[in-house]
């Protein structure tokens, strides 16, 4: 859906020389973004090639967030731009690699035109149902995990401000089991029921791999959720919302996010996996301090217990973790207070948390209590 912001984005990256556009074809974005697109490559290629501002459009042959990797090598371009939502490390790490600049562009509307984005157009037809990011103490949520030892978990449920990528931690799944129970936006309902349902409909008999509770309460219960979970079972005993705005507000000001890559196919978070008492402990041990952490707004102690339950989720299943993904972490370790991949690892996204922005990353929407 071309709109206003991209064709500022196309004036803006022509300043710097002849721009060549890569678009993503159908296969791509389907895999990436969990939808068909409303648009045809064919077509989006026919509209993208009519705007004065490019030199010439292309369809990338590739696939997932590095598609136009063949093209790139081909074109070997002196500039490689991208705005704000679409950066990623991985990219940055291949200009690199091919000599090549990598820049970053904010989105900024036209002169007099309105701030736009495709997830703001597609409003009317899309899926608005919320993302939810997993703050600390995931895995507890599984009896495999809280056979060992009770313990707890948070949650926190945001707006769906950007479209988050399939296969990345963000409850891509259950969100899409949501849609097609209650199509795109949450019914009115009390929350904790909502989720309920949405869990049974989400684990329908005979499903071989159960989704964790904390999935359907993180899509369905707005603001953030800590709850408590006692020995072999699947929903928790205790749960605690904090949705007062001045929290939200606080959390949205420290949480900030890094696009990875999805999954990879074939992936499995458990192989290797060494659910000792030790690692479980450590595991709930952060949870509940980390969130004694956001009710003092502690953000140094938040920052903190957020990386010591990352560290005891990557210690019960070592595959959430490899080298890349340690390397991006080293680079923005050194301007955040704690570090974290959203849900089960793998590549998805790293989040942070900052006493500041950190350039060229996501900032979260929080849902309001409102919003259900």
């Amino acid at each position: 859906m071309l709109h206003s912001g991209h064709v500022a984005f196309f004036r803006e990256a022509s300043q710097f020389g002849e721009l060549y556009v890569g678009i993503g074809s159908d296969s791509t974005i389907e895999k990436l973004k969990g939808r068909k697109t409303i648009n045809s490559d064919a077509e989006r290629l026919f509209i993208v090639s009519a705007v004065k501002y490019v030199k010439e459009a292309f369809i990338n042959r590739g696939e997932g967030i590095l598609d136009f990797s063949d093209e790139i090598r081909k074109l070997k371009p002196d500039l490689f731009v991208v705005n704000e939502d679409g950066h990623s490390p991985l990219k940055e790490s291949l200009c690199t690699q091919l000599g090549i600049e990598y820049k970053i562009l904010e989105r900024v509307p036209a002169a007099g035109l309105p701030g736009r984005s495709t997830t703001a157009l597609r409003s009317d037809n899309n899926n608005l149902l919320p993302y939810r990011i997993d703050i600390a103490g995931t895995w507890i949520d599984q009896p495999y995990v809280n056979k060992v030892m009770p313990g707890s978990c948070m949650t926190l449920s945001i707006e769906p401000s950007i479209e988050f990528n399939e296969r990345s931690g963000m409850a891509t799944s259950t969100r899409k089991k949501a849609f097609e129970l209650w199509g795109p936006s949450l019914p009115l309902g009390h929350p904790e029921k909502l989720a309920k349902t949405l869990f049974r409909y989400d684990n329908e008999p005979g499903k071989e791999e159960i989704s964790g509770s904390q999935d359907s309460i993180g899509l369905t219960v707005p603001g953030l959720c800590h709850f408590y979970f006692d020995k072999n079972t699947y929903w928790p005993s205790k749960m605690d919302i904090v949705d007062d705005e001045e929290t939200l507000s606080w959390l949205e000001d420290h949480i900030f996010m890094v696009t990875l890559w999805p999954r990879k196919d074939g992936y499995d978070a458990t192989g290797g996996a060494s659910i000792t008492r030790e690692n479980v402990e450590k595991l709930t041990s952060a949870a509940m301090n980390c969130y004694q952490a956001i009710l003092k707004k502690d953000l140094k102690s938040f920052g903190r217990y957020v990386v010591e339950s990352f560290q005891a989720q990557t210690a019960l299943f070592p595959k959430t973790l490899d080298d890349e993904i340690r390397q991006i972490i080293r680079k923005y370790s050194s301007r955040a207070l704690g570090w974290k991949l959203s849900g089960a690892g793998g590549g998805g996204y790293l989040i942070l948390i900052a006493d500041k922005p950190i350039e060229n990353t996501i900032q979260i929407k929080a849902r309001r209590k409102a919003g259900y």
